[in-house]
């Protein structure tokens, strides 16, 4: 019951994240035209910056609880990796509690804030004469901020499961890191030499 919670909140945040993953394509294709247009015929256009930093703003503003649902945020592990899970798993729920619940909260609703200040405005940006609108991206803020608090109850709960259980739950997986593979390969490679 608990990991089907868990598991509900991955798949959330995964498709979330796979939604807003479409912004690399659109800043891709804007920022190929922009250097076309600048380039080659001399005729830059004018919402190109703004395009572009609401583009990456945008998914990195939506993609943090994706990231953290695969375990992807960096960390400084060189002391954890070599605990036991138990110990890892009460290490992370103090952590959660004590510096990112706090932290994202406060995001969430200084976020809500900012965000909503700025519809209120119908804000536009500053940076171009055609006053491309902004408040949607910074709308986004307590959003993106709501789903990474959401993922981070469902970080607690595998906390929760690994002190329970002296082992970390499984993760959803739909990518996997090139370098896992090349390990993983070598290592298959090195078998059959073996053999």
């Amino acid at each position: 019951m608990l990991n089907r919670f868990i598991y509900g909140i991955d798949y959330l945040s995964r498709t979330v994240g796979h939604a807003f993953a479409w912004c690399v394509v659109i800043l891709t294709l804007g920022t190929s035209y922009e250097v076309f247009v600048r380039y080659a015929l001399n005729d830059p256009t004018s919402w190109a910056f703004d395009m572009s930093y609401m583009m990456y703003g945008g998914l990195f503003l939506m993609a943090g609880a994706y990231t953290l649902s695969r375990n992807g945020h960096v960390r400084g592990d060189f002391i954890y990796r070599m605990w036991r899970p138990r110990v890892q798993g009460y290490l992370e729920l103090v952590l959660y509690f004590l510096f990112f619940f706090p932290g994202v909260l406060a995001l969430v609703v200084a976020g809500w804030h900012y965000g909503y200040d700025a519809y209120k405005i119908r804000e536009v940006s500053v940076n171009s004469p055609v006053g491309v609108p902004v408040w949607q991206l910074k709308m986004l803020i307590p959003f993106g901020a709501g789903m990474l608090a959401l993922q981070g109850v469902a970080e607690v709960l595998r906390c929760v499961l690994c002190i329970r259980d002296g082992r970390w739950p499984q993760r959803l997986h739909d990518v996997e890191e090139l370098e896992d593979a090349l390990i993983q390969a070598h290592a298959q490679q090195a078998k059959g030499e073996q053999k």
